[in-house]
């Protein structure tokens, strides 16, 4: 540890005989192995020890967010969360350091909360890296004048973003609608006049105020011993002083309305929304899981109320409902969205009516079980990440009390049909409604909401259940996966990785991939291809698409099927119990998929709308042209990119009859491989496996269409996009390099230094941290694993007006990296953050059993990775520049742009 108890109060015992003070923890209860502890401070710690990862996930959540800020402070909370990153005296640059670690954080504001992530590999290293960071950035942070000139422009940039897109404003209109008085009216983000003149001094009177241990809940999940880490964040938080002011209480809420009310946004785009918002009781009220379930019986795809009565009469393209769930009463939200020559009128009518005549159209048994499937699925499956839950109850915490999780899920389980009637007819009410309209009514119609007196006393005593089965400590190292990965080759010819180990919860994941196709026999299908694909998961000859979802919640399963002109894949989660007939049904559905024309118009419908969305997307057209730049095929080739305005014509001739030929001529087991990872029995699923694969061929033999490197013409494009007040920058190289090439690992680390890592990268620092130009900024690089060709990318979001400098920047970062090169300290620490960052990775089960079945593919185990690895850990300085010069060439690079070109003239 950096500092002890001891160590701390060295200099004061040498010179005074007064005695140490004690820093303890008391402890105050455990609900299914997490344990709640209190120091004398006031700061409020939960432990979730979890042996299964070689992870730990550190989250500090500080009780205040843009609820708690007054006039001219809009979006203030936000705001800090960014300079919280800027550093303190003992951590100068907290992005570097994250980087160096190899840590996956963030921080993110709410209504009610703000907080502070990372995830690790779970050493005490590490351990202690991330303690000391977060309680010395908790009181210590600068929240200097500096950081605030050049972050303010960070964060209106990122407002800026939030302003291209429909939804958000839609949304952000309704909710300024729907509340009077009340600061949940209020976009998080702010009012671009505060963000742009509120001072440094009140942001560091907000800082003092609520960044304290009294006002924190620190969380930590992962690989630790409980006692070992308690003592941990005694030593590191318990030092800091309980603070002597006191927190007033909020008190302001909205009174009932009085009569509906309308919005009404119109600005350029593509796409018309449709929403109405209902105010509901706080999250922590009974009436909420009954709420819940009512939202997701609405607005659940494909089987909700809204998708039958609104999509499938092709009224709307999209629809679907959900909840904020906050301390305070919120609003339940339902939304649709039209193509933009579809009739509003009548789709509002038909939304209102669904909404607004329960009564006459009672809610069913059956529409409840299947919603309580779905929705407890989702739980359950969320318990067995002690990730997901460390991060997810930053949410309760915010809603008053963590233990508001397991409450919730208690409460879900037991909501009855007469349960969710009552609050449908009770809160989706007219006069409740803001939609956009006002009109006089003859007498008041007011639903009161009701309150929650105390949480605390309501979660007295409270105990939850059972802790989920707990799995084993695995080892991510190659040489331990490769020791317990075990291939198999099925009678149909598919080989199989399977890593049998004890996981949380039985945990299971599978993934399949399979190759289609060649060359001569592909052209001019890649929209075919993409649309069977897409089609599968819309039913089969026994289930219909809404059938075959409520089959996959039953057994608590989240899959994922579909595919593309070259290939098709499968990503699968459940458990032990649920496997088997878990892929029984994903047999069936690429066995037998029912390829319906109900639901292919309603695929057509909704592909349009999607592709029309984009068509004044400034980021969609850059990246978009970021594709076809790489990608220098002709017309009909699997490798080529359409045009957006191509899709909607390809889109328009597509039949069902492309559809079906397509399957029955690619599909099949021919070339498949699959892995397995978690807790099952391998001779069951070995069983499935060869059911799923047995008697199922492709009448064309698969030959892999080569992308051998092809020199890219230099160019520089521009893409205007009226009112936008967004622009995205992207610049595209193309290199003659693949991941076997001895050079990928020097590529690799020079990227990640000049724009990878945690907003510390020489772009990030550059165009985010210095000239405060843009929110988002990096770069990314794409080595191929099977061609000997690559692709460097950079990109940044900004105002249009500063699409100059950001080009201006760019060029001068990129042309200082070939002039002086890296440093090693940047060498040094990519280093440390990348092979940790790996180490992650593997830890994850999800993303470890696709690197499983894609090694299947090419015949090889980790060791390729390993030695990969190695490759990057023994990287000297002169190697790393000498080969970045080497594949680097300023005046190589396609600059793309894409904004309101009116404006990037100014």
């Amino acid at each position: 540890m950096i500092k002890t108890k001891i160590s701390l109060l060295a200099a004061v015992l040498s010179t005074s005989m007064l005695a140490l003070p004690a820093w303890s923890a008391t402890k105050v209860t455990e609900v299914e192995g997490i344990q709640e502890y209190k120091l004398d401070n006031g700061l409020q710690v939960l432990l979730f020890p979890d042996p299964t990862k070689e992870t730990v996930t550190v989250n500090v959540t500080y009780h205040v967010g843009s609820k708690h800020e007054n006039y001219g402070e809009t979006g203030m909370a936000h705001l800090l969360e960014h300079l919280v990153f800027k550093g303190t005296p003992k951590h100068k640059d907290i992005p570097a350091e994250l980087s160096s670690h190899g840590a996956r954080p963030n921080g993110t504001t709410w209504t009610d909360r703000t907080n502070y992530f990372e995830t690790f590999t779970a050493t005490e290293e590490n351990v202690n890296w991330a303690l000391s960071m977060e309680s010395d950035r908790m009181v210590n942070s600068f929240i200097a004048k500096k950081d605030l000139d050049s972050e303010m422009t960070v964060v209106r940039n990122e407002f800026e973003r939030g302003e291209n897109s429909p939804f958000r404003i839609t949304l952000q209109q309704m909710m300024a609608g729907a509340f009077t008085w009340h600061n949940y009216g209020k976009s998080t983000i702010g009012a671009r006049s505060d963000l742009e003149n509120v001072s440094i001094d009140r942001l560091k009177n907000f800082y003092k105020k609520y960044y304290q241990p009294d006002n924190a809940t620190l969380i930590v999940a992962g690989k630790f011993d409980p006692k070992s880490m308690i003592d941990k964040v005694e030593d590191y938080f318990g030092p800091i002083p309980k603070p002597t002011r006191q927190l007033e209480e909020l008190y302001t809420q909205d009174p009932a309305q009085d009569g509906e009310r309308l919005i009404t946004v119109r600005r350029v785009g593509d796409v018309q929304l449709l929403g109405t918002m209902y105010h509901v009781p706080a999250g922590s009220h009974k009436d909420f899981a009954a709420l819940n379930v009512l939202s997701e019986v609405l607005g659940s795809t494909p089987d909700g109320r809204l998708y039958k009565e609104l999509v499938k009469s092709k009224k709307a393209s999209q629809a679907f409902g959900f909840n904020f769930q906050w301390e305070e009463p919120g609003v339940a939200i339902f939304m649709a969205e039209l193509d933009k020559s579809a009739d509003l009128d009548k789709a509002q009518k038909t939304m209102l009516s669904t909404l607004e005549s329960i009564q006459s159209h009672p809610i069913s048994d059956k529409e409840v079980q299947a919603a309580k499937r779905s929705i407890l699925k989702d739980i359950k499956l969320a318990f067995n990440s002690s990730e997901d839950i460390a991060l997810d109850l930053s949410e309760w915490i915010g809603m008053g009390d963590w233990r508001l999780l397991f409450l919730n899920r208690d409460r879900m389980e037991k909501v009855t049909t007469a349960d969710v009637q009552r609050v449908a007819e009770k809160y989706l009410t007219r006069n409740n409604r803001t939609l956009g309209r006002f009109i006089p009514s003859e007498k008041p119609e007011r639903v009161d909401i009701p309150q929650v007196a105390n949480v605390k006393d309501m979660l007295k005593g409270y105990k939850g259940r059972a802790v989920v089965s707990q799995g084993e400590a695995f080892d991510p190292s190659q040489d331990n996966i490769d020791k317990r990965t075990e291939v198999v080759t099925l009678s149909s010819g598919v080989k199989v990785a399977l890593l049998h180990k004890k996981t949380r919860g039985e945990s299971v994941v599978l993934r399949i991939n399979g190759q289609m196709g060649k060359l001569g026999k592909l052209q001019g299908k890649n929209t075919i291809g993409d649309a069977t694909g897409d089609m599968l998961m819309r039913g089969t000859t026994k289930l219909s698409r809404e059938q075959l979802k409520q089959a996959f919640d039953k057994l608590e399963a989240s899959v994922r099927i579909g595919g593309s002109s070259e290939g098709t894949f499968a990503r699968v989660e459940t458990t032990k119990t649920n496997l088997a007939p878990t892929l029984k049904l994903v047999a069936e559905v690429y066995q037998q998929p029912a390829f319906s024309q109900k639901e292919f118009d309603l695929y057509k419908g909704q592909q349009k709308v999607g592709i029309e969305q984009q068509l004044q997307d400034p980021q969609a057209l850059a990246f978009n042209a970021y594709r076809r730049h790489q990608s220098p095929y002709t017309k009909g080739h699997p490798a080529y990119v359409s045009t957006f305005e191509e899709a909607l014509t390809e889109l328009n001739n597509l039949s069902l009859k492309d559809v079906k030929n397509f399957y029955n001529t690619f599909y099949g087991a021919d070339n498949m491989q699959i892995a397995v990872i978690g807790d099952f029995e391998k001779k069951k699923v070995i069983k499935q496996l060869e059911s799923l694969t047995k008697d199922w061929h492709s009448s064309v033999a698969y030959e892999r269409v080569e992308r051998p490197y092809k020199q890219l013409k230099v160019d520089t494009l521009t893409f205007n996009t009226p009112d936008k007040e967004n622009a995205t920058f992207v610049a595209s190289l193309g290199l003659a390099v693949g991941m076997e090439n001895a050079d990928a690992p020097a590529l690799t680390v020079g990227n990640y230094i000049l724009g990878g890592g945690f907003l510390n990268s020489r772009l990030a620092t550059r165009l985010r941290q210095k000239d405060g130009l843009s929110y988002g900024a990096g770069s990314f690089l794409n080595l191929s694993q099977l061609d000997k060709r690559g692709s460097l990318g950079a990109y940044a979001i900004c105002a249009p007006q500063n699409l100059a400098k950001v080009e201006i920047g760019f060029k001068e970062e990129v042309a200082k990296v070939l002039k002086s090169g890296f440093t090693q300290e940047e060498l040094d620490a990519a280093k440390s953050g990348l092979l940790q960052s790996y180490r992650v990775s593997r830890s994850q089960d999800n993303e470890l059993v696709g690197e499983l079945a894609f090694n299947v593919r090419l015949g090889r185990d980790m060791s390729f990775d390993k030695d990969f690895e190695k490759a990057i850990k023994s990287l000297t300085l002169k190697e790393l520049n000498s080969t970045f010069k080497k594949h680097i060439k300023l005046e190589n690079f396609t600059l793309i742009q894409a904004g309101d070109m009116s404006k990037a003239k100014l």
